[in-house]
């Protein structure tokens, strides 16, 4: 009794939701908000024969060394396409990021609410909850993605009433139309930021033997991408530094905004296709409904210069933009643990 009377009094500051996701790692505890934001990268150096690996650095330090690295050491992504890629690594990232939350003083073990890609498999799902239990978790609970994305958008899932969040991620990209306080229709497909990124670096090999690094093509595609050609890129030019594949020396080459347009558009289309899909296989009621409220985009890739106006070009219905689309998944994380007796149907267990 006096224990879960201490637990009462310090799980506010312990319990957590996380998004942890291909690119970043975000973290929400109880009561205090967003407590950390930082890149799901791992910098490990490990025996020539791969038998120990030693932790180096996890996050913004990590980062720092993608591409970088000696043959000793390796800046690794423990997620691809979502879910987890390496499960020991994973573990220790998830680790280091409650233990960083909470100050290295944490002595309750918390609850964590974590969420998956609507897409992923049960192997997987019970991947991603074990690495939680694992890493010092009490109770782990997962939570589909778009659900956690529409919730965060502050969107009326719970009426009877179709929802339609579109939420592009770093790995996946998740569509999903909700009503009744649960997923109607979803699909998945593991594309997102890091497939553009990738896009980039082999259009700019094959048009122009240059060989750019994932980190220079994602700072492209901020700076200078757009997911359709406009009118106001005619005539713009910006320059490329990279390796010649001819010489293999150092080279920068100009290039128009238009061109770089034409290297993204493979996994952009991919996206459109998805919600294309998800539209087509959508109930005639609910259909009726999404046209009054339209298309809610979440993630990094909604960030993406003009997705909203090529959306709404493909699919004729109002297109909106969540107010803080990088952290709607794990703000609506975050709701589900301050109001876990109220939400608890719509998390789940692996097992």
């Amino acid at each position: 009794m006096f224990f879960n009377r201490i637990r009462s009094k310090f799980s506010f500051s312990q319990d957590m939701a996380v998004d942890l996701g291909t690119t970043n790692t975000l973290v929400y505890v109880k009561g205090r908000g967003i407590l950390l934001n930082e890149p799901s990268v791992v910098a490990i150096t490990e025996t020539e024969d791969g038998t120990k690996k030693e932790i180096l650095a996890v996050g913004f330090e990590a980062k720092t060394m993608v591409g970088k690295t000696p043959g000793t050491i390796r800046a690794i992504r423990p997620l691809r396409d979502g879910v987890i890629a390496d499960f020991e690594i994973a573990e220790e990232m998830i680790k280091h990021f409650i233990r960083k939350v909470h100050n290295r003083r944490s002595f309750i073990s918390p609850i964590i609410v974590i969420c998956v890609p609507s897409g992923a498999t049960p192997v997987e799902r019970r991947a991603i909850q074990e690495s939680a239990e694992a890493a010092g978790a009490r109770r782990a609970y997962l939570i589909e993605e778009p659900v956690a994305a529409a919730i965060g958008a502050g969107l009326p899932i719970s009426e009877a009433k179709a929802s339609m969040i579109v939420d592009i991620g770093g790995g996946t990209t998740e569509v999903a139309i909700l009503s009744l306080g649960g997923i109607v229709y979803a699909n998945s497909v593991r594309v997102g930021g890091d497939k553009i990124d990738r896009s980039i670096v082999e259009f700019m090999k094959d048009k122009y033997n240059l060989l750019l690094g994932e980190a220079s093509a994602e700072m492209l595609k901020k700076e200078h991408g757009s997911a359709i050609p406009t009118r106001s890129m005619n005539g713009q030019h910006f320059h490329v530094k990279g390796r010649s594949l001819t010489d293999g020396i150092p080279k920068q080459i100009k290039i128009d905004k238009i061109q770089l347009c034409e290297g993204m558009s493979g996994p952009i289309n991919t996206i459109i296709e998805c919600i294309k899909v998800a539209l087509e296989n959508t109930d005639p009621e609910l259909a009726a409904d999404i046209i009054d409220t339209g298309i809610v985009i979440t993630g990094g890739g909604a960030m993406l210069k003009n997705l909203d106006t090529h959306i709404k070009k493909v699919t004729g219905l109002p297109v909106s933009i969540a107010e803080d689309p990088l952290n709607t998944v794990v703000l609506g994380c975050g709701k589900c643990l301050d109001d876990i007796d109220k939400l608890k149907s719509l998390l789940h267990s692996a097992y």
